[in-house]
């Protein structure tokens, strides 16, 4: 009998924590899945934007400096500008693959962006948005899965993607829709009041 006792001590001090393990589970945010991914920041630094941004609404737009719809960023910074403080943030994904419109190092595109437009809002290292070194980022945000209603590859520069703060896709805007478009600053403001 006293051997049975002395098994059963180191059970039930185990058991005993099982509870709190549980409860610090439950106490931590879940990160969204369409960010969970490490990215290089336009200065070199490393981060994980899920949880970098998570709770966020998020505008993720494949940038480039030589484009016919370069002047977007003005507008970007605007849209920017007016919901930060809400919640609300810009992510400029410079990318060189339509037309070479995005030569410039990562220091020169920040430098022009900065200089040309007062960028503020987070910049990011030059990528591939579509085809064989497509950055993880856009596989999932341009997927079935994430995107249902729009799915596929990115056509050309300023392509917009709206995610609301559970890290889901609810818009994508194409080149032409400008962000100071009164559609996305109507679906900016739906998604920060969920």
């Amino acid at each position: 009998m006293r051997s049975c006792a002395l098994f059963l001590i180191p059970v039930v001090v185990a058991l005993a924590f099982i509870p709190a393990v549980s409860a610090e589970k439950k106490g931590k945010k879940s990160l969204p899945v369409t960010l969970d991914h490490d990215m290089k920041t336009i200065t070199g630094k490393t981060i994980n934007l899920a949880e970098a941004y998570a709770g966020k609404v998020v505008l993720i737009v494949n940038v480039a400096s030589e484009c016919g719809a370069t002047p977007q960023y003005k507008d970007l910074q605007t849209l920017y500008e007016k919901y930060k403080d809400k919640g609300f943030v810009v992510l400029g994904m410079p990318c060189n693959q339509f037309g070479g419109q995005e030569p410039g190092s990562d220091a020169e595109i920040k430098k022009f962006c900065e200089a040309k437009y007062a960028v503020t809002f987070p910049m990011f290292s030059k990528i591939d948005v579509k085809g064989k070194k497509q950055a993880s980022l856009y596989k999932v945000i341009t997927s079935k899965d994430h995107c249902p209603s729009d799915a596929g590859d990115v056509g050309w520069n300023f392509e917009k993607f709206l995610l609301g703060r559970d890290g889901k896709v609810v818009a994508r805007y194409r080149t032409g829709v400008n962000p100071g478009n009164e559609k996305v600053s109507k679906a900016v403001e739906s998604a920060l009041e969920k």
